[in-house]
């Protein structure tokens, strides 16, 4: 949910010539908010707002009529309570949100193999060897949209564009539900029109410095005298964002390297010391990474947890297996007894993570303890094929049906 300036009164259309536009940025519209709908149609064209519903809870997604009145992400839930009283509020849920996002960008990558994903709504493709079996970039851009819409039940926004930069700054004016191409030709006019901090790396304390010094547009920062600011944000900065300003972006798509390890953190709406209920989250977290490990057919040697205390104060715990697994409840057991080992610290729990590290392809071979009858490993592989045909929610642990959640989800590779 991106809070980056849009000019509303900007173009929507800067031309038709695609040629060299290449690099396409697919951003999803609300994508924790539709995922919701998704999964939950009654809640489908009504006001949401996803978050910790907690003291502490924070936006993380919203409806575009919600985000009209000025809720954004990383606002308080408070005051976004305040200015959408009629809106529904409901918490992120760990992995539904992964398992769209992977079904989303496994169509991106029968476009092109150049797919650098940004975070678990958003990635950048670079489709210049795709032209001749799929045609001009737009093109793609359609075709990109019409399959998400088709095969997963979201909305994409696409920007396409020379570079990065550009292409990424043009999805977001392409919201809702749009497509904005800027040709290679208009890029200055398009970005001169916009306002500083719609710059790619512009954050809120550049802007700040930028416009108190008169730098309100990217026009304005284009032709701001170098040296004067180099003296404001350094060197470094100050030509890269210059270059931006012009429309000059050298970055090209990457490709990440695999991962080396898969994992989940949960902050709580409120300091938790119930020790039952931190195991339970453990245990969840442990089911949801070791799917990620299945269906990346990886497997992990090492499990470590990750405790932030109320003050604060964070600590690591790792325990090396005596054989790498992909399995959800070997994986619980090595965080359970890492987490009782180093207990409640004073005040409470704030966060909670578990990773599994130190990872192998299981096609090098996993080692099978003599008394394992394989029924486990089975039992949670069917709950992956479970969960593919009918959704998350139609299959789970008995330990982990009917929890409330009170927590924002962060995850990540």
């Amino acid at each position: 949910m991106s809070k980056s300036p849009r000019l509303k009164s900007a173009k929507r259309n800067w031309g038709s010539d695609d040629t060299d536009c290449n690099i396409l940025h697919v951003d999803m519209d609300s994508f924790f908010a539709l995922v919701e709908a998704r999964v939950n149609p009654s809640l489908a064209g009504r006001p949401l707002i996803v978050g910790g519903r907690g003291n502490r809870g924070v936006v993380t997604s919203a409806t575009y009529d919600v985000r009209a009145l000025g809720v954004h992400a990383g606002m308080p839930m408070a005051r976004a309570r305040r200015l959408a009283p009629h809106a529904i509020v409901v918490p992120g849920r760990r992995g539904v949100y992964s398992e769209f996002s992977r079904r989303v960008m496994d169509i991106l990558h029968t476009i092109t193999p150049q797919v650098e994903k940004l975070s678990i709504d958003e990635a950048f493709l670079d489709v210049s060897g795709s032209i001749r079996r799929l045609g001009r970039p737009v093109s793609i851009a359609h075709l990109i949209r019409q399959r998400v819409r088709d095969e997963v039940g979201l909305i994409a926004s696409v920007g396409v564009a020379n570079v990065k930069s550009v292409a990424k700054i043009a999805s977001s004016h392409a919201k809702p539900d749009g497509l904005l191409l800027i040709p290679k030709d208009r890029t200055v006019d398009f970005l001169h029109c916009l306002p500083v901090g719609a710059i790619w790396g512009v954050g809120g304390r550049t802007q700040e410095i930028l416009e108190r010094n008169g730098i309100e547009t990217v026009q304005d920062l284009a032709h701001y005298p170098l040296t004067r600011l180099d003296k404001l944000l350094g060197v470094a900065s100050s030509r890269r964002l210059h270059e931006l300003a012009w429309g000059n972006d050298p970055r090209k798509v990457v490709v990440r390297t695999p991962e080396k390890s898969f994992g989940t953190e949960t902050t709580f709406g409120e300091d938790i010391s119930d020790a039952n209920y931190l195991e339970h989250v453990l245990l969840e977290q442990a089911h949801e990474t070791a799917k990620r490990l299945r269906k990346a057919d990886m497997v992990g040697w090492t499990i470590a947890i990750k405790v932030r205390a109320a003050d604060f104060h964070t600590v690591t715990r790792s325990v090396t297996l005596p054989g790498p697994t992909d399995i959800g409840i070997e994986i619980a057991h090595a965080a359970h007894d890492l987490f009782r080992a180093y207990g409640i610290p004073s005040g409470g729990v704030r966060l909670i993570g578990l990773r599994v590290e130190n990872l192998q392809d299981r096609s090098q071979g996993v080692a099978v303890a003599l008394d394992d009858d394989g029924r486990i490993s089975t039992a949670e592989r069917t709950m992956d094929a479970v969960h593919t045909k009918f959704g998350l929610d139609s299959l789970r642990p008995a330990s982990l049906i009917n929890r409330t959640d009170n927590e924002d989800v962060e995850e990540d590779g």
